[in-house]
């Protein structure tokens, strides 16, 4: 089997435009909601999103390819150009390898903007002959209008769009995959990225997540769910905090380099870390309220690979997305996975500072833990004030200067899917 590294990261979120811009921000403890700006929200009990502030899409694609392409597309093709700027990869050693990216929501946006346009012209999906329909007028006169949606909607708005674009901008033709797998599909995209490099499949893959969300159907959807905090300030994100009442919907993208060991020694590579286990389970319970022992077994399954005690693990980077039941359930199940050393480990959720990128906050999450390793900086949990006594555990709220050898980063998701992701320095 062989050993499983790191060595390039790219991100867009709303902390910045570059992964490096967004960890500053991190440390900074910053953060990046604010007032939803996409639409008009007056009639919306939810107020707050974490969107990219000033992105330039320009910069990765050309005018021609931009209109034909989601915005998740635009901003998973921007991280893997970074990340690969930031791996020090030339484009003809990419050929073979492979990208595996995730999305949730994949092209939503331009799903929903779509339908938007159709309804105002007029027209109305109903049937076999929705382009056409005759609207009669006040005078009895009949009006035609016809529609026409646009030929790039399917392939542009499909969750396997950001796998496949990025792959043809960077020039790869090997393994190529979009996951889906709720809001652990990008830890999901790593996990599975490193199996098959451990397996000795590939030597380099492209992996992470990228969403965007920030639509009309998705913040009420997600509200009507009961899953989006009506806290309409800054500090909405609240982690474990005994006043939290959901999550904020945020969108980015962050994808991750993984090579091979020897392959990167022998191109002199900086190593961020290395890989060393990965915990898939369902929790087979409820679609949308988490299990406790699901997340736990997820985590133990990461800790087995990476042959780790309780003893070893240094840090977690939690899922905590500031929900009243997933805090709580997260909070117990480190407990079962780690007995009594869960007390003392340091823990940070990231959404706090980023909002919920939903499949992207598995691989920034992931990449921030890789950056708390590689630097030995813990992240703070901010917004987190009065602590709930169901949360009982080492929050840290300030930024912390420590050692960290090995750490795990968790992500969990509607459908009770639990990715976990085990790394140590190197």
């Amino acid at each position: 089997m062989k050993r499983v590294v790191v060595t390039g990261i790219g991100a867009v979120s709303s902390l910045g435009n570059s992964f490096r811009e967004s960890w500053t921000a991190v440390q900074k403890g910053l953060s990046g909601i604010a007032p939803l700006t996409r639409f008009n929200v007056p009639p919306m009990k939810w107020k707050m999103s974490g969107e990219l502030k000033g992105f330039d899409a320009g910069l990765y694609l050309s005018q021609k390819e931009m209109p034909h392409l989601d915005p998740f597309v635009h901003y998973a093709v921007a991280a893997s150009l970074m990340a690969a700027e930031d791996a020090q990869l030339v484009q003809k050693s990419l050929a073979s390898g492979g990208v595996i990216i995730g999305s949730s929501r994949g092209g939503i946006t331009t799903i929903e903007q779509a339908i938007i346009k159709q309804e105002n012209s007029g027209c109305r999906i109903q049937d076999a002959g929705f382009r056409i329909k005759t609207v009669e007028t006040p005078n009895s006169q009949s009006l035609t209008h016809n529609f026409r949606l646009s030929p790039y909607l399917m392939p542009s708005t499909s969750v396997n769009a950001a796998a496949s674009y990025a792959a043809q901008k960077i020039g790869i033709k090997g393994y190529c995959l979009g996951i889906s797998n709720a809001c652990s599909s990008g830890a999901n995209a790593i996990g599975e990225a490193y199996r098959l490099i451990k397996s000795g499949y590939a030597d380099m893959v492209f992996a992470g997540g990228t969403e965007a969300p920030i639509c009309r159907l998705c913040i009420e959807g997600y509200g009507a769910s009961g899953a989006l905090s009506k806290i309409n300030d800054a500090s909405a994100s609240r982690p474990f905090d005994k006043t939290r009442n959901g999550f904020v919907l945020a969108e980015g993208a962050c994808v991750l380099v993984l090579e091979d060991y020897e392959t990167a020694l022998k191109r002199g590579a900086r190593i961020y870390g290395e890989i060393i286990g990965y915990g898939n389970t369902t929790d087979a319970f409820h679609q949308t309220r988490p299990s406790a022992e699901g997340e736990a077994r997820a985590i133990r399954l990461a800790m087995e690979e990476g042959g780790l005690s309780p003893e070893d693990v240094d840090y977690i980077n939690a899922h905590g997305t500031s929900t009243p039941l997933g805090d709580k359930a997260e909070t117990e199940a480190i407990k079962l996975a780690l007995g009594k050393r869960a007390y003392e480990i340091p823990i940070s959720s990231v959404k706090s500072m980023t909002g919920h990128m939903l499949a992207a906050s598995g691989s920034f999450e992931a990449a921030v833990t890789l950056m708390s390793i590689y630097e030995g900086i813990i992240p703070p949990t901010i917004n987190l004030k009065t602590k709930d006594p169901e949360c009982d555990l080492n929050y840290v709220t300030e930024t912390r200067k420590t050692e960290i050898k090995t750490a795990i980063s968790n992500s969990f998701g509607f459908g009770g899917v639990n990715a976990v992701l085990a790394f140590r320095r190197v």
